[in-house]
């Protein structure tokens, strides 16, 4: 009952929706990047939305099956192939013992994510699986996943009667994942404690003009290049709380926007806040990409974030309805 690591990807680690509480200890929350695909993830494969999956990124792992299972792969697209068989994104699918998958290609996004029906057999860490780099715990003893890793499942299932002798079955439903259906590069904000430290010059560049993705990003942080961004005065300040989304001002005239294993606080001022919303979108760019920034009010924010939660709710329980009246879970 598990699968094994046939081939290690370029940074594959066991995610969830974070490790929270902690903060004050200097622990931060980490967890997946783009919530919203690692949730809708593993509705389709019969999760509840917080549960562990796999984060990938481009080139990632090949996985071997060593038990008939049910998987889902959502977020970004890496072109996968079961036995050399291309399967879709954002589908349940049934996948008999000793299968192989394999991703040949990337076609979009930047992070996909592997759930599988009933869970990963993990220990968790602080109330949570995520893996922690730094501090070397949570996940998978602590790490990204290396060529020969057996992570246990938490059930075995048989699932025969649907393979019938293929090698996967594709459930035949799809969901809806384009809840606000932009597909442009606009990253909506908030204003930020120092918002004002900044020049009305600086102000007017960060929403009028672009700035891309450097090569310097990670799950840590995006450093962007773009307009120097000029302040009325430059002064030290006390370390404060950061979060997932915060947009610091360095001292070179650049942004950085903190992503999910950001540090739990910073001196450069918070010049805004990425909403909540819009953080799956960003998650899934790459370096090179552009972006947009659009100044919005915290109502604002707070209606696109119901609107989101309520059509992910709305995907919870259609997938849970399909797959108990198909498998009679």
């Amino acid at each position: 009952m598990s699968i094994r690591i046939f081939k290690a990807g370029m940074l594959d680690t066991v995610q969830d929706t974070g490790r929270f509480g902690f903060q004050h200890l200097g622990i931060n929350p980490g967890g997946v990047m783009d919530h919203y695909a690692a949730q809708v993830t593993n509705s389709l494969a019969g999760n509840i939305p917080g549960d562990a999956v796999i984060e990938m990124h481009f080139p990632a792992a090949t996985i071997l099956f060593e038990q008939e299972t049910l998987l889902a792969l959502g977020g970004a697209n890496f072109n996968p192939a079961i036995n050399g068989e291309t399967i879709p994104m954002w589908h349940p699918v049934i996948v008999s013992k000793n299968s192989i998958l394999q991703f040949r290609k990337k076609l979009e996004g930047a992070r996909c994510y592997l759930a599988i029906n009933k869970g990963l057999k993990i220990t968790g860490w602080l109330n949570s699986f995520s893996t922690n780099l730094i501090a070397g715990a949570g996940g998978f003893k602590g790490r990204s996943l290396k060529k020969d890793d057996v992570i246990r499942l938490n059930v075995k299932t048989d699932y025969q009667k649907f393979l019938q002798g293929k090698d996967f079955v594709v459930l035949p439903w799809k969901p809806d994942i384009k809840w606000d259906k932009s597909t442009d590069n606009k990253i909506q904000v908030l204003v930020g404690n120092e918002w004002d430290q900044l020049t009305d010059d600086a102000k007017k560049k960060f929403e009028s003009e672009l700035f891309s993705i450097t090569a310097l990003s990670n799950r840590m942080g995006y450093r962007l290049k773009g307009p120097s961004m000029t302040t009325w005065q430059q002064k030290e300040l006390v370390s404060s709380a950061v979060s997932f989304g915060t947009i610091q001002w360095l001292p070179d005239g650049q942004l950085i926007v903190l992503m999910a294993d950001h540090q739990t606080t910073g001196g450069y001022p918070r010049v805004g806040h990425v909403i909540t919303a819009d953080l799956p979108k960003l998650a899934q760019m790459n370096s090179g990409d552009a972006i947009h920034f659009s100044i919005i009010h915290q109502k604002k924010a707070e209606s696109i974030l119901i609107n989101r939660q309520h059509h992910l709710l709305q995907l919870q329980n259609a997938c849970k309805f399909k797959l108990s009246a198909l498998l009679s879970f």
